[in-house]
């Protein structure tokens, strides 16, 4: 372990070591294109002002004065670019024009200079004669001439210069390597061009002393020792600047590398050229250098020379070199120790893996097997025991999920989960297999669960295939089992992950195995599926009668949906709660199945009922509103009117008198179609005079000149049999009850709703009307409340009836005998007056209670009937209050309906917000004080 250890501490270092001298290298990289870059930016922008000075007038200029004009564009250029020194122009006759920047150390001026001195122009003029005449200006910020003066040397001529010689020569743009400013002292550049026409050359210095201070930012450790030199091995950078000064005060230029006195940087310079970090040795200390080309267009002949001290560089390396050395210590110091006391723990266990064994042996399943030994030998006899048990364990375990799941999502889980222990894996997954979609889906899984849906597998298809695709999509590190059923139909497929060493060992006991347990998963799950399959059916059928029911009319949509819900909320309260009254009351998980289906099938006997009546709005609506056949009578007699008044006209009879009789007679059937129309709509209690009108009006008489026998149906034609045809035109009444307006009940069709009807064996207890449906005008309109006549009322009562016929002809298993009962009964009333039995309170059980109050409440709150609005929760609290008190409800499960809070939960899910109005429950406790 010792061993090893260094080894690998040793094998770390060489790493990190190889791994620092390459960042090492990078970062050169980075070093010479930074500085690169910052040289570019220093000439660049010069060379784009020097093209557009050598273009303009001043290079033509001849005098003084007009060059001064231009001294305004070579101010500007110098305070945009800070690295600009100094513009100038040298003319072919000897003359000199050049601007220059005050440099912010003034201390290298002469004493006699202005304060506030920002540029000084120093000016060369040659007239006619050769006299030459040199001046110096000092101007501000503002170019205002502050002195002028001569300048003591008068014999500058620019055309001896090298820049004028090699711009004329060059035939464009120059730059001079790197030189100390005789001026300023500082290090710089000097860009020159020739004028297109030739006359002139404009140059510009530019400085490079800011590379100096960047180089100090540079450094890659504190005593890295870095400078830039040119081909002659002057140094053009460094970040100590003075040290690059050699020579006198009056002749000052660039030092050499070697003046520097860094042997370090010397042996650098004698390196090749190359980015990569090479070992070397200076006056006893290990270094690491690098020496560059700088490549910049503007940089020909620059090299950068970077020397890095070793141990700066690696002391990182070797910090971490001694902390890997202090940890390995200390774990092998651990392990030994721990060693020890485990070595002493060896050989006593065998004697208790004797013990039980002996336990297993007598059935004794559940007993834990643990040697305790360190032995390999024993230890792994114990493992085995203990797995064989585990196995026997999850045999038993198997067979109580085969038979005792009680939904297939726990069957699946639990085939799934020990099946994964037996054989000691971590992932499995079940897929069952969907006819339609020609897909296995995924059921059931314990690990990831990546592949929901495995498409285009055919029923045809042969296990050994279905397999074969299953290892190309999932995975080929698994053991697979189709499973089948019965009828050899695909039903699914069970999968086992294997770990390698599993995979490896696997062999055809394994599989086998496998197999054999899907063979009995298979019958399991194709019987939980057909349980689950009549389940959803069953589900689906009530929700399909209820959907219909709801769908049938848009003004009961929703009501067999949130009426379940409210009574469901109310049974749940009713459990809950500690009454003396619900005291012992609860519902296991089949009664409440069963009390379900019951609620969500209560109004299943609308769909029997007629849509117009369910839905009628007025009190003349069948089919359609007769209110238009009234208004087609009036518009007759409205026109009878107008012809009497042009008859009388004709006759030349008193015109006032005739306007007179129509005008009156037409105002009078207005206002009485108006009240008719009024009767119509059933909103107020009419009381006996308003009965009394619409007689008298329905006395008004009225001509018909047509059949009224003619286009009928076989079953209208009916109700005329043995009533002769009047002689047409015949008078009629304006509203009238005829007897083909009532229809009798048809043979056969008469329910058995009344006790004395042999056919009733439900117990019904209903008032029967003497005929199914009276459309009678008169008697129609004189409904003294609502819309419906009593005929059309026990019609709408009569779906509890047919709900009850129609739920006892289903050949209900016993766990659901009690739908019809359930569902039958939330029109009873706790007095014996409800229908259709008139059963008693005392008849009812708690759950039938709530779901009357459900029932009532849903009615009362929804805005979707057409005869009324949605009430508010005082105005709905108020009428259930009264009914109450009346008998029709149970006050105890009134009272639990308030104190749950169960109207107000059931209001914010289901009424709107201007509905729920304050509701102070305690005026409405029955026999409760307040």
């Amino acid at each position: 372990m010792l061993v090893l250890t260094v080894a690998l501490i040793y094998q770390a270092h060489r790493g990190m070591e190889s791994a620092k001298l390459a960042a090492t290298s990078d970062s050169a990289e980075e070093l010479v294109q930074a500085v690169n870059d910052r040289i570019h930016a220093i000439t660049t922008p010069p060379m784009t002002a020097l093209m557009v000075l050598r273009d303009s007038a001043l290079t033509t200029a001849r005098t003084l004065h007009e060059r001064l004009g231009r001294l305004s564009v070579l101010a500007d250029v110098l305070r945009v670019n800070p690295i600009v020194d100094a513009i100038y122009v040298g003319y072919p006759d000897g003359d000199f024009f050049l601007l220059r920047r005050v440099p912010e150390d003034r201390g290298k001026l002469p004493a006699q200079t202005p304060e506030t001195t920002r540029y000084i122009l120093q000016t060369v003029s040659v007239d006619a004669g050769g006299r030459r005449t040199a001046d110096l200006r000092y101007y501000n910020d503002r170019l205002r001439l502050l002195d002028q003066r001569a300048n003591p040397d008068q014999d500058y001529d620019p055309r001896t210069r090298g820049w004028y010689q090699q711009a004329l020569t060059a035939g464009g743009m120059t730059l001079t390597r790197p030189y100390m400013f005789y001026t300023t002292r500082a290090v710089g550049m000097t860009l020159a061009q020739a004028a297109p026409n030739g006359d002139a050359v404009v140059g510009i210095d530019v400085t490079v002393s800011a590379l100096s201070h960047q180089l100090e930012d540079l450094k890659l450790t504190p005593h890295t020792e870095i400078a830039i030199v040119d081909q002659k091995g002057q140094v053009v950078a460094y970040p100590d600047h003075d040290r690059m000064i050699a020579g006198s005060q009056e002749a000052p230029d660039l030092a050499q590398l070697s003046d520097l006195a860094v042997p370090a940087l010397d042996r650098v310079q004698a390196m090749p050229v190359s980015t990569q970090a090479r070992q070397f040795t200076s006056h006893g200390s290990q270094w690491f250098g690098i020496s560059a080309d700088l490549r910049s267009i503007h940089t020909a002949g620059l090299r950068m020379l970077i020397a890095i001290p070793a141990d700066e560089l690696m002391a990182d390396v070797w910090q971490l070199v001694r902390d890997q050395l202090l940890i390995a210590l200390i774990i092998v110091l651990i392990l030994l120790a721990v060693g020890a006391l485990l070595g002493r723990q060896l050989g006593r266990p065998l004697q208790r893996l004797a013990n039980e064994v002996e336990a297993l042996a007598r059935f004794r399943f559940d007993t834990p097997i643990s040697s305790g030994s360190r032995i390999r030998e024993a230890h792994k006899l114990g493992s085995a025991l203990t797995d064989m048990s585990g196995t026997i364990r999850s045999f038993q375990s198997i067979s109580l999920t085969l038979n005792r799941a009680r939904d297939l999502s726990g069957l699946l889980h639990g085939i799934l989960n020990e099946l994964i222990s037996i054989l000691n894996e971590k992932h499995g997954r079940i897929f069952l297999y969907r006819e339609p979609t020609h897909e296995l889906e995924m059921a059931a899984a314990v690990g990831p669960t990546e592949w929901q849906r495995i498409d285009n597998i055919l029923p045809e298809q042969t296990d050994h295939d279905i397999i074969r695709t299953l290892r190309h999509t999932v995975t080929d590190h698994a053991v697979y089992a189709v499973l089948r059923n019965r009828e050899q139909a695909l039903v699914g497929v069970l999968m086992i992950d294997l770990d390698d060493v599993h995979f490896e060992a696997m062999d055809e006991h394994l599989i086998r195995f496998v197999h054999e347990i899907a063979g009995s998963a298979a019958v399991a799950i194709e019987t939980r599926q057909l349980i689950e399959s009549q389940q959803s059916l069953i589900e689906g059928v009530i929700r399909l009668i209820a959907d219909a029911i709801d769908a049938k009319s848009p003004y009961t949509s929703g009501h067999c949906e949130r009426v379940p819900q409210l009574a469901k909320m109310l049974v749940d309260q009713a459990e809950r709660s500690d009454d003396p009254t619900f005291a012992g009351f609860s519902m296991n998980e089949r009664e409440r199945y069963e009390f379900h289906i019951g609620a969500w099938l209560h109004d299943c006997g609308k769909i029997t009922s007629p849509e117009y009546v369910v839905d009628k709005a007025t009190k003349l609506e069948t089919l359609y509103n007769r209110i238009h056949e009234i208004r087609t009578r009036f518009e007759v007699l409205y026109r009878d009117a107008e012809i009497r008044y042009l008859d009388a006209r004709i006759a030349s009879e008193d015109e006032a008198e005739a306007r007179r009789q129509r005008d009156a007679t037409q105002a009078a059937l207005q206002e009485e179609f108006a009240f008719i129309a009024q009767c119509n709509q059933g909103g107020e209690f009419m009381a006996d005079a308003d009965i009394a009108r619409l007689d008298h009006i329905g006395d008004r008489r009225w001509q018909r000149y047509f059949s009224d026998r003619l286009g009928l149906s076989h079953d209208e034609a009916l109700r005329f049999e043995g009533r002769p045809e009047p002689t047409l035109p015949t008078e009629e009444k304006l509203l009238d009850d005829k007897p083909e307006h009532q229809l009798p009940w048809a043979e056969g069709r008469r329910p058995p709703v009344t006790r004395d009807d042999p056919r009733n064996r439900w117990g019904f207890d209903m008032v029967l009307p003497d005929v199914a449906y009276d459309y009678g005008e008169r008697y129609n309109l004189s409904i003294r409340r609502g819309t419906l006549t009593p005929e059309e009322r026990f019609k709408i009562n009569e779906h509890i009836v047919q709900t009850i016929i129609m739920l006892d002809a289903l050949p209900l298993p016993d766990r659901l005998a009690r739908v019809p009962r359930f569902a039958g009964t939330h029109h009873e009333k706790m007095n014996g007056t409800g229908y259709p039995r008139r059963l008693t309170g005392d008849e009812l059980s708690i759950p039938e209670k709530a779901m009357s109050i459900a029932d009532i409440f849903e009615a009362l709150t929804a805005v979707d009937r057409p005869y009324k609005e949605g009430k508010t929760l005082t105005q709905s609290l108020d009428i259930l209050h009264r009914m109450a008190l009346e008998g029709h409800v149970d006050p105890e499960m009134f009272n639990l309906f308030l104190r749950s809070g169960v109207y107000l939960d059931y209001a914010r899910r289901f009424l709107a917000p201007q509905q729920i109005d304050e509701v102070d429950i305690d005026r409405y406790l029955v026999g409760e004080k307040a």
